[in-house]
């Protein structure tokens, strides 16, 4: 079905999988369609209940690659037409994704992968991962939402640095800045990630859909704000069949068991 990713849903997990690990999983035209076409997927499977985005081979993904963006005599790039239809429609597909969203990342996320991988929910790296904003080295602004969420995740004063010298951050100090949410030794990387990948999708989705759509919206709201939205979205938590049951759960001292519903 597709040839520059691999999309497998399996019960209520769904994995995208990066997949041309020759060029460290950098985009081209192929690949922004078929991302785009692989959230669309997701996005109308209502038995999923977990999104994992992945590179294949060594790296997560190196951004856009390159090779379709040399320089031709008498023509200048578009590059905010790349933007535009490519990694910005992308992102807006990702943020509209009601269940929880873990970017696994297994290698070097460098440009717009690195963006990818900020713009999810939870962000597990190996120790050996690498994240790379190196924009400025070529003439470059960072994209992807990655002037929107560094300043915000690290500070401005870390934000400006790495992106304005180009400097790498390993994923260990990542963790430390608050930039990504773990990183984990290589070798228990495979078996951290299912681990985490079980809990979210135990987990009651909706109130996770829910919780992630108010913390997105606190950015741009007051106080008074929030406190109505949480209100509202409070109001539907508690007419689902999960807060019901996890409060049966809870009386009855034993686990809850969430449908997603």
């Amino acid at each position: 079905m597709f040839e520059t990713i691999e999309l497998n849903e399996s019960g209520a997990r769904a994995t995208i999988t990066l997949n041309r690990p020759d060029r460290l999983n950098a985009f081209n035209k192929t690949m922004h369609r078929e991302f785009q076409q692989a959230l669309e997927t997701v996005a109308n499977n209502d038995s999923l209940r977990v999104l994992v985005i992945t590179g294949a081979g060594r790296g997560f993904c190196a951004g856009q690659d390159l090779g379709e963006r040399q320089p031709r005599e008498g023509s200048k790039p578009d590059l905010g037409e790349t933007l535009e239809n490519g990694y910005n429609k992308s992102l807006r597909l990702l943020h509209t994704l009601k269940i929880p969203v873990v970017a696994a990342v297994n290698g070097v996320a460098a440009g717009a992968g690195a963006g990818i991988a900020l713009n999810c929910d939870l962000v597990l790296a190996k120790k050996s991962a690498r994240f790379i904003q190196a924009f400025s080295n070529i003439g470059l602004i960072p994209d992807s939402g990655m002037t929107w969420h560094l300043p915000r995740l690290i500070g401005s004063a870390r934000a400006r640095a790495i992106t304005l010298l180009g400097t790498p951050v390993d994923a260990e100090t990542a963790e430390n800045w608050g930039m990504i949410y773990r990183s984990v030794a290589d070798e228990n990387f495979a078996e951290d990630l299912e681990s985490l990948v079980e809990n979210l999708a135990a987990r009651p989705t909706i109130a996770l859909g829910l919780i992630k759509d108010a913390m997105q919206k606190s950015w741009a709201n007051t106080l008074d704000q929030q406190l109505d939205l949480e209100r509202d979205y409070q109001r539907i938590a508690g007419l689902t069949r999960d807060f019901a049951e996890g409060v049966t759960a809870f009386s009855e001292k034993r686990p809850p068991v969430f449908e997603g519903r």
